[in-house]
């Protein structure tokens, strides 16, 4: 039946890229047409790898995930298009930026109807989910849930109106409700019992677990058969290989199984997959956890009339209540294999469930989903401020300016494999100097969160591990301390390093520990870092305390339950707190004599820690502190950042010095505005992170561009006769530091339309927006 559509835009990632996702958005392209052939569906894909896809002529346009720039640029298309309605299919891990943030650059400069389908809804999301998840819904027409306990996770974690949400089961193919045994010849498996798993296969699944079942199972019924259909997840692939296949077959072997078990390694097109499902007698899905809000492969089964077994994921224990399956409890080898048995021995109870999930699921057949999602396009398109005429085009001055890309040239250039070098003249490498823990640490600081922004650039993690072994072989268990200064001949220079660079190495090795995406890393990480922690009970320094409270936070973002940590982060919070109440002064709301170096590390780990702990006073002490510095630190008269100057620093009883202004002012500053705004929420703070990144380009008492767009380093300071033109580790990094610091912020904040002023037209050509 025709609708009152004209055209419709889905966005998501599309066959034949091998996801889930690329799955249901060919099915629901599918089934709007079934609807009504009449309808211009188009798809925007996204690309998880460089080269893209063979996409059909429906792809219209592509994004690759990690590039921030072509999320604005498919804005624009699709605003010139002014389709009826544009519909996300939503999964943080299609899309590039902290947990998928980037996506947010779309859709807040989308002027059409939009209609968010939600295919993973966490219940205890992390903090930069939830922003995420919120502002979707926020800027959404109506949201999709394919779950009940999808529509009650949006109403009472993420604060969804019910009015908004739609509840639109996932679609199942239409298919007969057939006796298997007639199907069984065209996979092979006459006179057989099929069990099937399918689906891309990842260590999540829980495949060993059914593995386990089988002796027990083969025991009463040697005539069983479980096929396990599905590549490798590519993501998986990429990461480690093939071993969790491996590990499996590895598995029934030893278990004395290996003739019950047949492993289908690729990606099946629909026709051939439905024969397979056809074919089983019995569905396991034995994943390991319950945090699965929606499983298309579930649907497709329970939607062919099979007898399901399953763990209780949420999915599952929606489409399985009332007798349409059997439920089991995780990771239970022994229950998966009594009730396999059971509904073996008992064929007619087999086909008892069989008939009851075949009938349960009609109304979730492919056309039916189209006919409801084409139901809720046209109340979306109804409710939407309608715009007469042709969508205004952005000029300059309405558009935001867009960030530089993230290029790390210089960083790899500097960078050899023993650590970063920390020196340079002009742009080359100036090896006379060695490297030291500081600038390790900060890279190894910036490589993982760059890999966090793109975790598909494994050439990242290359890097990390060059930063990690650093700071592996700079410490000496026999004293509890880093050693600084290597020469480049790799001798160390010195017994014991300072404080400062034990504390950023702490602080490192805690962002690794929560935020690194190799395991072994992330556990050599947390090694060092418990190591580390017991000589900072004797540190004097204030920025020795402070680096270390910032790495607790990291650490704590994945091992929240460490009390250990946790107690020492209090005990150097209340330290360095007490050191502010006990000198500063009304005038003066410092905990020294001397403005120096890295002054908003002091107020950022007030706040880190203040926040942790909620301990509010000291919250309040951060952003009074944070607040004192920014008074001295714009410029009164144009508002731009001028740090405090290294050629004579601020002593309580002298002047502020203008010069030398460093890099590593603005990026505490950054960083510190931002931990501000995450205790506040006050878009403030997000306009002076601004404020001081625009330094780097010139928004400076010089009006010269620190940061060089052709090398892609940093020049090492502002000077009173212009800058340092030596691009050494220290000032790349902290660029590079404050730029994925404001990459972060998209998605993350309500309003970004200050973030940031910079040149488009000085893009590097070829590079990526991220890593």
């Amino acid at each position: 039946m025709p609708s009152q559509l004209k055209s419709v835009a889905l966005i998501g990632s599309y066959l034949p890229r091998q996801c889930g996702i690329a799955t249901f958005t060919a099915d629901l392209a599918a089934a709007i047409l079934e609807n009504d052939p009449t309808i211009d569906c188009s798809i925007v894909a996204m690309n998880d790898r460089a080269e893209g896809y063979e996409y059909p002529d429906e792809v219209q346009f592509q994004i690759s995930q990690d590039k921030l720039s072509e999320y604005r640029l498919a804005a624009n298309f699709l605003n010139l298009r002014d389709p009826d309605v544009v519909c996300l299919q939503h999964e943080y891990g299609i899309f590039g930026g902290q947990r998928g943030s980037f996506i947010i650059e779309l859709v807040r400069n989308l002027k059409v109807p939009l209609v968010t389908t939600f295919h993973t809804i966490l219940k205890d999301p992390l903090p930069e989910e939830l922003k995420i998840t919120t502002q979707l819904c926020e800027l959404s027409d109506r949201v999709v849930v394919m779950s009940e306990r999808g529509t009650e996770f949006l109403r009472d974690t993420y604060q969804v109106p019910a009015s908004k949400i739609a509840l639109i089961h996932h679609g199942i193919p239409d298919v007969p409700f057939l006796d298997p045994d007639p199907l069984k010849k065209k996979v092979a498996a006459d006179d057989q019992i099929v069990i099937l798993t399918f689906g891309l296969l990842s260590p999540g699944k829980g495949i060993e677990y059914m593995i386990d079942a089988l002796p027990e199972i083969v025991d009463s019924h040697p005539e069983v058969l479980y096929l396990v259909v599905g590549a490798t997840h590519p993501h998986c692939k990429a990461e480690s290989g093939e071993d969790y296949r491996l590990s499996l077959h590895h598995r029934a072997k030893e278990l004395g199984v290996g003739d019950n078990i047949v492993f289908h390694d690729r990606f099946l097109e629909r026709d051939e997959l439905l024969e397979i499902i056809r074919a089983a007698d019995i569905y396991v899905t034995p994943y390991l956890n319950e945090a699965q809000i929606v499983s298309g492969t579930l649907a497709y089964a329970v939607g062919a009339g099979k007898a399901v077994v399953s763990t209780p994921y949420w999915h599952a224990q929606e489409m399985l209540a009332d007798g349409r399956g059997r439920l089991v409890p995780f990771k239970d080898h022994q229950a998966l294999a009594h009730e396999i048995t059971q509904l073996l021995d008992y064929p007619e109870e087999r086909r008892k469930l069989r008939r009851a999930a075949y009938e349960y699921t009609r109304p979730m057949v492919m056309k039916q989903m189209g006919y409801h999602y084409l139901e809720l396009f046209s109340q979306a398109k109804a409710r939407h401020p309608r715009v007469i005429g042709v969508p205004a085009l952005n000029t300059l001055s309405a558009q935001e300016q867009r960030l530089p890309q993230i290029n790390l040239n210089h960083l790899r250039l500097m960078t050899d494999d023993t650590g970063i070098i920390q020196h340079a003249r002009f742009t080359v490498p100036n090896r006379a100097h060695g490297y030291c823990v500081d600038d390790n640490a900060r890279a190894l600081i910036v490589a993982t969160r760059a890999n966090d922004l793109n975790r598909s650039d494994t050439s990242l993690l290359g890097l990390s591990s060059t930063y990690l072994s650093f700071l592996d072989n700079a410490f000496d268990q026999e004293t509890g301390r880093f050693r600084n200064f290597m020469s480049y001949e790799r001798k160390w220079l010195e017994s014991i390093g300072s404080e400062d660079s034990h504390g950023r190495a702490v602080w490192a090795l805690g962002v690794m520990a929560g935020w690194g995406q190799n395991p072994g890393q992330v556990e050599l990480a947390i090694r060092l870092f418990h190591d580390a922690l017991p000589a900072l009970e004797g540190f004097a320094d204030s920025r020795a305390i402070a680096f270390p409270i910032l790495g607790m936070q990291a650490y704590l973002r994945r091992n929240d339950d460490d009390r250990e940590v946790r107690s020492l982060l209090e005990s150097l919070g209340n330290r360095l707190r007490d050191r502010f109440r006990q000198f500063a002064t009304k005038d003066w709301q410092w905990h020294e004599a001397e403005l120096t170096y890295d002054n908003a590390r002091l107020p950022e780990a007030l706040l880190a820690c203040g926040r942790v702990t909620e301990d509010h006073d000291m919250v309040s002490l951060g952003i009074d502190v944070l607040e004192w510095l920014k008074d001295i630190q714009l410029d009164p008269a144009d508002g731009w950042f001028a740090p405090v100057g290294n050629q004579g620093w601020f002593p309580k009883s002298g002047s502020k010095a203008q010069y030398d202004q460093q890099p590593l002012e603005a990026a505490a500053m950054i960083d510190a505005s931002i931990e501000a705004y995450e205790c506040t929420q006050r878009e403030e703070w997000i306009q002076l992170a601004s404020t001081c990144f625009n330094w780097y380009l010139g928004k400076n008492d010089q009006q010269i561009q620190l940061y060089d767009y052709a090398s892609a380093g940093c020049r090492d300071g502002l000077t009173r006769d212009g800058v340092n033109e030596n691009q050494g580790a220290e000032s790349t990094l902290s660029y590079l530091c404050s730029l994925l610091a404001i990459y972060n912020l998209r998605g993350l904040t309500a309003n970004h339309n200050h973030v940031v002023e910079a040149d488009a037209d000085h893009h590097l050509a070829g590079q990526s927006d991220a890593a």
